[in-house]
């Protein structure tokens, strides 16, 4: 394997993690939450690129609020970038600051796109995958996304269906993308997993600074004008300075939706690694120990006679008696109970919440 001296990282941290509320708060949103894995997921997304990213060609990209606290937990003196967005636009706009912040760095960069949110197993794999895609990525003319090999006819995510195989490098294949495809439902999804072309879409990434801003040049003008003005910046303050001048005016949207759905130039990889984005309650189950009765649990917690829930303590006791099915989480001064079936209707209650006075302080 070649030697990636042009290899960044940009770690997307902006999320709020409203289906995890009461745990997950503005405040202190999932990123930050040690909910699987030891310790808190935006470490855990940091950790997983030791031998392969320097941390000093880290950036992470998340909400102005959370930079401080982001930075707490990295450490005094850790070399990782943190860059604040004003406010939220969406992955392209994130995409492109972190494309700005690494081009002013290193024009010949190629640099891995990721999440802060999910959990990965088999961290040898996922990392051979990202350094051989580094690598081509670095040689080619192409866009790389990162599918994942579907356990399940899942209707939760989008899908990327796979075309001729582009390129194999060691026990990792690359295909041409034909499409992506939004999510579908179960009987569609079904119809996918037969074919064996279809990936889960991951929402991670590979390319260099140049395809990029090539392709951020054809489709979203506007942006590669911003890219090019804030690498253009004399230092980091001048750059964060450019983001607050810049990001309200920016539009609202996805990078699927602004390059991936559009370019010709894209190639797929099915990740052969454990990984879970962790969207939901119902998502934890696995990743948290379980009792005789089925019951997942992280806390101070009694069940009696109660199986198959979920619950999580933080703090203090919480006991159940004679339940099943349900979603049970203490937290904040706030104790949620939910059936795990009406987990994705958080949003709403949240949402509802928002309408009434003196709620701030557990939003």
């Amino acid at each position: 394997m070649a030697n990636l001296q042009h290899a960044y990282a940009v770690i997307m941290a902006g999320g709020k993690g409203e289906r995890f509320w009461p745990l997950s708060t503005a405040r202190r949103p999932k990123q930050l939450l040690d909910l699987a894995g030891g310790k808190p997921l935006i470490l855990q997304a940091v950790d997983r690129l030791a031998g392969l990213v320097a941390p000093d060609r880290i950036l992470i990209v998340t909400n102005e609020s959370l930079v401080a606290p982001i930075r707490e937990m990295l450490g005094q003196g850790s070399p990782v970038g943190v860059l604040g967005e004003p406010v939220g636009r969406d992955t392209a706009a994130a995409i492109a600051a972190g494309a700005a912040w690494i081009k002013r760095r290193d024009p010949e960069a190629v640099f891995c796109v990721l999440t802060a949110d999910h959990v990965i197993g088999n961290l040898p794999t996922f990392r051979d995958i990202l350094e051989r895609g580094m690598e081509l990525c670095a040689q080619n003319d192409v866009l790389m996304t990162i599918g994942i090999n579907p356990s399940e006819p899942s209707s939760a995510y989008g899908y990327i269906e796979a075309g001729d195989r582009w390129r194999k490098s060691g026990d990792v294949e690359f295909f041409q993308v034909r499409r992506f495809v939004e999510k579908p439902d179960a009987e569609t999804a079904r119809g996918y997993l037969a074919t064996g072309r279809y990936a889960w879409n991951s929402g991670m990434f590979v390319w260099s600074v140049r395809n990029i801003l090539k392709a951020f040049e054809e489709f979203r003008p506007a942006l590669a004008e911003r890219i090019e003005a804030w690498s253009a910046c004399s230092d980091d303050a001048a750059f964060q300075a450019a983001l607050e001048r810049d990001f309200p005016g920016l539009d609202k949207i996805s990078i699927d939706y602004a390059v991936m759905e559009k370019a010709r130039n894209l190639v797929v990889c099915k990740g052969t690694f454990a990984w879970d984005d962790v969207g939901s309650w119902p998502a934890l189950e696995s990743h948290l120990p379980k009792d005789g009765q089925g019951n997942a649990t992280k806390g101070d917690v009694e069940a009696l006679d109660s199986a198959r829930n979920i619950v999580v303590s933080d703090g203090r006791l919480t006991a159940l008696v004679g339940v099943d099915d349900l979603v049970v989480v203490q937290a904040e001064g706030v104790t949620l109970v939910c059936s795990k079936a009406r987990s994705q209707d958080i949003k709403g209650l949240l949402a509802r919440l928002r309408t009434q006075q003196n709620r701030e302080t557990i939003l």
